[in-house]
């Protein structure tokens, strides 16, 4: 037998010493804890607490984190709601601001053709044509408004209404309620459901009063008992 296979033989004592030792203490540890299992108190939770209670205590927490999630879902659909009506009302009414500064051109077009003299379109030649070129522009200009939602208000003979008109004087008129717009300075304009400019108007009065829907309805059943 050569040296080097003697040497592959021989033991090794110092691994088997080793491994052994450290089975030695895993075992000691694991009979420890065996015998002392209140070590585990802290982990598993109080002995003495019933079985009961650790369940109510569950619930709890179950409960609060299901609020919380809730709540956390009521705020994302709010927000989504918020973004949704911000995008909507800047699709509505992004266009205020070129709106409002496109009411003096249709202004001025109006006063343009409002200060013709009488008998000015009966006439031939150039100043003719001039006269409905800026015809055909104001036109065209009304035309766009209303494709982008902008109304002319031009409330004569129409009820006062506060929200769309701007009274700048009041008329004695026996024969119209009173109330009632019967003269127009400047037209007012709106975009969809907002107003850019109050219709500057003369209101009536003196007259009778317009009477409001409910007093009709009123009258109506008191005719009818």
């Amino acid at each position: 037998m050569t040296e080097d296979k003697q040497t592959a033989d021989k033991p090794e004592p110092e691994i088997e010493v080793k491994d052994q030792a450290r089975a030695e203490a895993e075992a000691e540890a694991v009979e420890e804890a065996l015998a002392d299992p209140n070590q585990f108190s802290e982990v598993a939770g109080d002995g003495d607490t019933p079985p009961e209670d650790l369940i109510a205590e569950l619930e709890a927490d179950l409960a609060a984190m299901k609020d919380q999630m809730l709540r956390a879902l009521a705020e994302a659909e709010n927000t989504r709601r918020r973004a949704e009506r911000d995008r909507q009302e800047a699709t509505k009414y992004g266009a205020v601001g070129l709106a409002r500064d496109m009411l003096s051109v249709s202004d001025n077009l109006r006063r343009a053709l409002e200060a013709l003299p009488e008998g000015a379109r009966d006439g031939e030649g150039w100043a003719k044509d001039l006269i409905a070129g800026v015809e055909l522009i104001e036109r065209e200009v009304l035309d766009a408004f209303g494709k982008h939602g902008v109304v002319k208000l031009e409330p004569l003979g129409e009820a006062f209404d506060h929200n769309f008109h701007q009274a700048m004087f009041e008329l004695e008129d026996l024969e119209k309620p009173a109330g009632t717009v019967v003269q127009m300075l400047q037209p007012g304009y709106r975009l969809h459901d907002r107003l850019l400019r109050a219709a500057m108007v003369g209101v009536s009065k003196g007259g009778p009063k317009a009477e409001k829907p409910a007093e009709k309805e009123e009258g109506k059943a008191g005719d009818s008992a």
